[in-house]
């Protein structure tokens, strides 16, 4: 008998658009609703999807990219609330309207809350949605369209998530702050503690993103559907040039795309009421939420997440599994450096045969900003449903690194009443792990810990190291720009463990090799 309290995933809907010309009646709010129906009606409702809309009590929208980051802000005005919005389309009147902080992980963190809510009776019906239309604002924009895109249903929604900066002072001060660099940093330590030179890192690289991409392939809701292989994604050409060393363009996410997902969750008695078929229900059978060291050049190693570990534990001990009884995996994937780590902390061999990624991952199946996870979920759904009984574990990134939740799904029932462990018992042990500390002002002789070079349309740029001081150990952030026989030499030879002098120069920490 399932406890009839017990939260359940009943609907999902994914959109992928690569051909459909920008206007105004397609919006952010307007794309993110047409997921939302999909999602409605893939719970196939005896009462019927606008019956089911009606009775959402909580709509949350994930960030979407122009809000975040005026790199992305887009010309065509925006939404002031866009849950509300969205909850207007549907002709929904939900208790709660949520619009969460930026954040890969905030879709599992979400479905972890409101599962949590649903099993306390505080919430009947959430729907989880998130939408991203950069490859039709780029067009517009490039053709000068009058588009508006501003809409306001009056009302301010419930901001959700962690707010925080990904990056602190000491990090922008050296204009550190994105992650088409921290990534890169990240990976080159990982190249270090696996000892390996550049050559057969790049191999190694190529070889784990190929996985990715032949699932792709296969996916007709991927963005790149090349299936590129190995050798391909490794070598660097005019269509795949340098972005910041050691990734090509193929090995970053790719943001320059138009998608949408949505999720729904209910109770199990709530589902038997509106006449949901149990062959939709996905239970989510396991969850956590953590955080490793908030600021990257703090963190004890550079190349692990006990975060993503002790994530990938609490879920699998809430179901009682092992890694041994997941058989599919959705790992985050904006950089090869997240997938690495979390193989590694999870207890996935390189040479394991179950899929990494059930889209394609995000440079190959799109990186939709904060709502990349809301795919995976919804995927992951399509995946079990069609194996009953198999598990999938889903894992999302935040930040750098930093931000962690993870989700456990199966069609196999939830025995028991379904709790989940209260999340501040894992991020105290967390926050329990020692800190490196950071010299702002250092001076003298020290040893490039990881590094990366970030490159213009053409050449390189700029370069950054994250290094340790000699004499006290302390670990410190340089950069160097504009300094071509530096730059040259960064890529030409082995630059860890590499003795340099750092100095400050115009308010920034420069460095030399020795």
């Amino acid at each position: 008998m399932i406890d009839p309290r017990t939260p359940v995933l009943v609907g999902c809907g994914q959109i992928t658009d690569t051909t459909s010309q920008p206007s105004s009646e397609r919006s952010n709010v307007a794309f993110c609703t047409e997921a939302a129906r999909l999602a409605l009606d893939d719970a196939r409702a005896a009462i019927g999807s606008v019956a089911l809309a009606r009775a959402l009590d909580v709509v949350a929208v994930l960030e979407f990219f122009p809000d975040i980051s005026p790199r992305f802000a887009s010309p065509f005005g925006r939404c002031s609330n866009p849950p509300k919005s969205v909850a207007n389309r549907l002709n929904a009147t939900p208790r709660q309207l949520i619009y969460s902080h930026q954040g890969g992980n905030t879709p599992q963190y979400l479905v972890n809350r409101f599962a949590e809510e649903i099993a306390r009776g505080d919430s009947e019906l959430a729907l989880v949605c998130g939408a991203e239309l950069l490859r039709s604002t780029q067009i517009a924009r490039k053709a000068g369209l009058a588009i508006d895109h501003n809409e306001d249903p009056g009302g301010e929604p419930t901001r959700v998530g962690d707010k925080r900066l990904g990056y602190s002072d000491e990090e922008a001060r050296h204009d550190l702050r994105a992650a088409i660099h921290f990534y890169p940093l990240l990976e080159n330590a990982i190249r270090g503690g696996l000892k390996r030179d550049v050559a057969s890192h790049m191999t190694a690289m190529g070889r784990l993103f190929a996985r990715l991409a032949a699932v792709a392939k296969d996916n007709p809701l991927a963005t790149r559907r090349e299936g590129f292989s190995a050798e391909r994604l490794s070598t660097i050409s005019s269509d795949n040039r340098w972005i910041c060393f050691p990734y090509p363009r193929l090995m970053n996410s790719n943001a320059i795309i138009d998608q949408a997902a949505a999720v729904l969750l209910t109770s199990v008695e709530k589902a038997r009421e509106w006449g949901i078929p149990p062959d939709r229900w996905v239970f989510l059978h396991g969850c956590a939420d953590g955080t490793d060291t908030w600021v990257v050049s703090e963190r004890h190693a550079l190349d692990q997440s006990p975060a993503i570990r002790g994530c990938a534990k609490v879920a699998l001990d809430m179901a009682g599994k092992t890694v041994a009884d997941v058989a599919a995996f959705d790992l985050y994937s904006c950089f090869p450096s997240a997938v690495e780590v979390a193989m590694k902390e999870i207890g996935i061999a390189d040479d394991d045969p179950r899929p990494v990624s059930v889209t394609g991952g995000l440079p190959f199946f799109g990186g939709p900003g904060n709502n990349y996870v809301t795919h995976s979920i919804a995927e992951m759904m399509n995946v079990v449903r069609r194996k009953p009984g198999s598990f999938g574990l889903v894992t999302a990134n935040g930040n750098y690194l930093t931000k962690h939740s993870a989700g456990l799904y199966s069609t196999a029932p939830v025995h028991g009443p379904w709790r989940r462990e209260d999340p501040k018992k894992l991020q105290s042990e967390l926050d329990r792990r020692p800190k490196q500390r950071v010299d702002t002002k250092p001076a003298g002789a020290g040893t490039i810990e990881t590094y990366c070079v970030a490159y213009g349309k053409d050449a390189p740029e700029r370069a950054w190291i994250i290094g340790r001081l000699d004499g006290s150990g302390d670990r410190f952030v340089a950069a160097v720009g504009n300094e071509p026989a530096v730059l040259d030499d960064m890529l030409t030879r082995e630059q860890l463990e590499r003795k340099v002098r750092v100095s400050e120069r115009d308010g920034r920490n420069v460095f030399h090799p020795v």
